[in-house]
């Protein structure tokens, strides 16, 4: 069985993760992993997933030694392993490039047209 003081250690310091790296909020540690949503890839969701579920089973005792307690441990190592990795700089940097190369392209496109367009009409 796991000692819920431990657990809930280990769920605070995937908490401040989530928030340092991806810049999730959230009242609790469920909401955090909803708000994540797609940015963490299906295994992560899916280890956050048991946690939650290991965490609701452990507050009641009769319940709690249903929890299998080396799964939830990998779940957490899984977790916390990932998100880890994520560099917020360099997430953020990407994700201003991508913006900026999407209005690049699509002012390109415009002005492609409208010279289409002015050539069509003969104006060129």
């Amino acid at each position: 069985m796991i000692d819920p003081t431990s657990l809930d250690s280990d769920i605070a310091k995937l908490e401040s993760l989530l928030q340092e790296r991806l810049g999730v909020r959230g009242p609790s540690f469920e909401a955090r992993l909803k708000r994540a949503g797609r940015r963490l890839p299906r295994f992560a969701r899916r280890a956050g997933d048991r946690i939650a579920k290991a965490r609701i089973l452990l507050e009641n005792p009769r319940l709690a030694r249903l929890v299998d307690k080396p799964g939830t441990m990998h779940s957490i190592a899984i977790l916390r392993g990932h998100l880890e990795t994520i560099n917020a700089g360099e997430r953020r940097k990407s994700l201003i490039l991508g913006l900026l190369g999407s209005m690049v392209f699509n002012l390109l496109a415009l002005v492609l047209l409208i010279l289409v367009l002015l050539r069509w009409q003969g104006v060129i």
